[in-house]
């Protein structure tokens, strides 16, 4: 061999030695990118047993054993949901922090709160909505009105003499009644209750005479008789309470519905977002959660991070304007 074979094969020999020592460094890399590799924590920024908390621990129960690992609920309610997506913002991005986020917490809270440090365009992954929430038009059944239609004309007869509760200034159910009213040409007196269960309450007891509240918190009496369902706040191509019109069929262009869904700090990695909406996706195609939202309901979703973003910009605009119209200002 001379001296010119010996040079190549002494190359040869060196450039091995260097491709075999990268790959015992990329081996633990690679290792390291398989997500998830220990549980996740969730937060939910409401109270445990509110409908964003039992919605959002049942996609969980469905997504953990798709992940093979746990999910630790982490309930951080106050400010209207602001002091748990905050936290959840400021965690690391690594997609082991999740928010489960709602209308309130992510929509409205920014718009009603001077001291909401987020915008939730800017400072959030989107990941996923996966279920909507109708509010639903409900009445005392001894109010004599069977329709929307009818619930517009009586109104109008009444001048200002009909009234509306709600849970509260800025409340799901105050702008929803709010957007209503404007789009259907009538007014009603807005009468704030502490809590959409007060508000519901008083249309039972007679004290107001309707109210659009989502449709968990009325959907038990309306199956008792104890309220009257007249309508709901999704497009006409829905259906989620049975044969109940949409309000829309009646005040063309009316829809008015909360949602809840996925989202995280910002910066998540693309392994990390791939894995969350598949397996988001196939916990919301199970059959008994399906079922267990329709129950309560709400309406099975599943809308992609562009799906979302689209959706949440409308829906902004959509209460911006309710806000403006109702006459609330940040505070």
């Amino acid at each position: 061999m001379n001296n010119s074979q010996i040079a190549r094969a002494s190359r040869r020999g060196f450039l091995g030695t260097l491709s075999a020592i990268a790959a015992t460094q990329v081996l633990p890399a690679a290792a390291q990118e398989i997500y998830p590799s220990r549980s996740i924590q969730l937060i939910i920024p409401n109270a445990p047993g509110s409908s964003v908390d039992t919605m959002g621990r049942a996609v969980a129960a469905r997504m953990a054993p798709l992940l093979q690992q746990s999910m630790v609920m982490d309930n951080r309610a106050g400010a209207a949901g602001a002091i748990g997506v905050e936290a959840g913002r400021r965690a690391a991005p690594d997609g082991y922090t999740l928010i489960i986020g709602s209308t309130s917490a992510i929509t409205t809270a920014p718009l009603l709160q001077k001291a909401v440090p987020y915008d939730p365009l800017r400072d959030l992954d989107l990941l996923a909505i996966f279920a909507m929430l109708p509010n639903v038009l409900v009445v005392n059944p001894a109010l004599p009105v069977q329709t929307t239609a009818e619930l517009i004309a009586y109104a109008r007869s009444k001048g200002d003499k009909t009234n509306m509760a709600s849970a509260g200034p800025g409340s799901a159910s105050h702008l929803a009644g709010v957007a209503f009213q404007n789009a259907a040409g009538f007014k009603s007196l807005h009468v704030p209750y502490k809590g959409g269960s007060q508000g519901v309450a008083s249309v039972v007891a007679g004290e107001t005479d309707w109210v659009l509240t989502p449709a968990p918190a009325a959907m038990s009496l309306v199956k008792s008789g104890r309220l009257r369902l007249l309508g709901h706040s999704m497009g006409p191509s829905h259906r989620p309470v049975g044969d109940t019109p949409s309000l829309a069929s009646t005040v063309p262009g009316y829809e008015f519905a909360g949602w809840i869904g996925l989202l995280a700090p910002k910066g998540l990695p693309q392994a990390a977002t791939r894995k969350l909406l598949e397996v988001t996706e196939q916990a919301i195609k199970q059959p008994e959660l399906q079922t267990a939202f329709e129950a309560n309901g709400a309406v099975p979703t599943f809308l992609n991070p562009q799906e979302f973003q689209a959706f949440l910009v409308k829906d902004i605009e959509l209460n911006r304007k309710a806000i403006q119209t109702a006459g609330l200002k940040a505070e």
